[in-house]
């Protein structure tokens, strides 16, 4: 089954996000082997090129080193792991309140909604 991509960013910033997403939650904990290339690409029903840039990026962040015979690893660096999980959080919080703005509603008023959603 195929990942579910939105049309307003490119596929693979997409599946950066997603990946990252993957290492911070621990589906791929530090210091493990990624699948292949062509195993992630053929789950996410992309091609493999767009699949290689998005890792090429996530290697050039950090957060996943090649061995040359072996595949790609998530690093065993938990800094790098937590920038990537308060970078994810940033963006969502930048997308929602995007649309909380196209509502009228400002921070101070979404943070008084949250605030009453999480007491009850």
């Amino acid at each position: 089954m195929g990942w579910n991509f939105d049309r307003d960013r490119p596929i693979y910033l997409q599946l950066e996000d997603r990946i990252k997403g993957r290492i911070v939650l621990g589906e791929y904990p530090p210091g493990s082997k990624l699948p292949a290339v062509r195993e992630l690409a053929e789950e996410a029903q992309v091609n493999p090129n767009t699949l290689q840039r998005a890792l090429a990026d996530l290697e050039r962040e950090g957060l996943l080193f090649a061995q040359r015979t072996s595949g790609r690893f998530v690093t065993e660096d938990e800094a790098k792991i937590h920038a990537a999980k308060e970078g994810l959080a940033k963006a969502e919080i930048a997308r929602f309140l995007a649309s909380l703005r196209a509502l009228g509603i400002g921070v101070k008023e979404a943070t008084e909604l949250i605030l009453r959603q999480e007491e009850g």
